[in-house]
């Protein structure tokens, strides 16, 4: 037999195989992923600075800045970087500064050569605030009154430096539901969170800049944003230099006390997973085109061969009850992770199109950062170097 004869002969069985590990990931996550509000309460109150850069957002910074000034923290400080904005961003944010004193509007500086804008912002945000905690908020991120409380309290008790929540991420237009829970599913299925928190190695770390908190000390000892100046997904680089420096990472469930709706439309949720999604992979070709080619595999090779075999075509290689039994587990799977994460539990039997519809922007990341086009927040990002391995 050669080998290509044996890859065939057990291609089926490989692909159940697979589709059992990420189910068992799935079901130990569902232990390990811990809700922030059932940790117990923190001795310490340690001071917080909440910071929020904000670049043309005048939709969302009100009703963000509400939520952060109803929090029942007793020691808080908010900063907000109005970072070049156009628009009434920082018109809306001085009348909530005549409100509270706790509240005050920064001026960002002009955007130097080599940084992302973001980045930059976030940077001079850190530099200006005084808290012993940081707590970094995209102005599309919405809490409950005792989510920073609650945070804390997650932050004390698993005794790390870092530590950043999942939000219960909104979607409503089609075009979000389709596309957008596919990142957080991934990083469910396939991060086994119980071990990333013992071994704690950068290559399984997992952050989200909607809600990243942290010790003080440990962010400007990583070199803060100015390490990652011009990462495209500084969150997931953060993560990575917090591990590799020798301080403790930690993401929990936030799903219940944050949440935050990224995009409102079909075309921002393309332009922003094409932004993202080659960075996230450090632009690493060999390993980004399989995991996107090996994914649309999993989830469409045994439809396919199930409408085949309907039709009289026969897989010889691939069972009809094998081809049942992994569409059967894969329905299971995307059905638990949308349940814990809380996205409408009906788009699961959506998953093949969720899986290609992501594949096709991971195939125009790839075609916009080849091109160095690629754009966020009306700024041109750097055309970053691509590695084979």
């Amino acid at each position: 037999m050669t080998i290509w004869q044996f890859l065939i002969s057990t291609h089926a069985d490989g692909l159940l195989g697979y589709l059992v590990v990420i189910l068992t990931i799935s079901v130990f996550n569902l232990f390990w992923f811990r809700k922030i509000e059932h940790y117990p309460p923190a001795k310490k109150k340690p001071a917080v600075s909440v910071l929020i850069p904000a670049r043309n957002e005048e939709a969302n910074i009100a009703a963000c800045l509400e939520t952060v000034l109803e929090q029942d923290y007793p020691i808080l400080e908010i900063l907000v970087l109005d970072d070049q904005s156009t628009d009434r961003t920082a018109e809306i944010v001085r009348q909530y500064c005549q409100q509270d004193s706790r509240l005050a509007l920064i001026e960002g500086k002009p955007l130097p050569a080599g940084w992302l804008g973001k980045h930059w912002a976030c940077q001079q945000l850190a530099e200006q605030s005084r808290g012993e905690l940081l707590l970094f908020l995209d102005a599309d991120t919405r809490l409950q009154p005792q989510a920073v409380r609650y945070a804390i309290n997650t932050l004390l008790q698993e005794a790390v430096n870092l530590l950043s929540v999942v939000p219960k991420e909104i979607v409503k237009s089609w075009g979000e539901r389709l596309i957008q829970p596919f990142f957080l599913w991934a990083v469910y299925t396939v991060l086994p969170l119980g071990i990333a928190n013992k071994v704690q190695l950068e290559w399984l770390t997992f952050t989200i800049g909607q809600f990243m908190l942290f010790d003080r000390r440990a962010y400007f000892a990583i070199g803060g944003h100015a390490a990652v100046r011009n990462d495209a997904v500084d969150d997931l680089a953060l993560g990575r230099r917090t591990v590799q420096h020798g301080f403790r990472w930690w993401l929990a469930d936030g799903t219940s006390q944050v949440e935050c709706r990224m995009y409102h439309s079909l075309k921002q949720v393309i332009e922003g997973f094409s932004k993202n999604y080659f960075a996230a992979f450090r632009y690493n070709l060999v390993s980004y085109g399989f995991v996107f080619t090996w994914l649309t595999l999993v989830y469409w090779e045994p439809l396919i061969v199930l409408l085949l075999n309907g039709a009289g075509v026969g897989v010889d290689y691939f069972p009809t009850q094998k081809a049942l039994l992994a569409v059967g587990l894969s329905l299971l799977i995307w059905i638990l992770v949308y349940a814990r994460l809380k996205f409408p539990v009906f788009l699961a039997v959506f998953y093949p199109f969720t899986i290609l519809s992501n594949s096709l922007i991971a195939v125009r990341s790839f075609y916009l950062t080849l091109k160095g086009t690629s754009t966020w927040k009306d700024r041109r990002m750097e055309r970053p170097k691509i590695r084979f391995f």
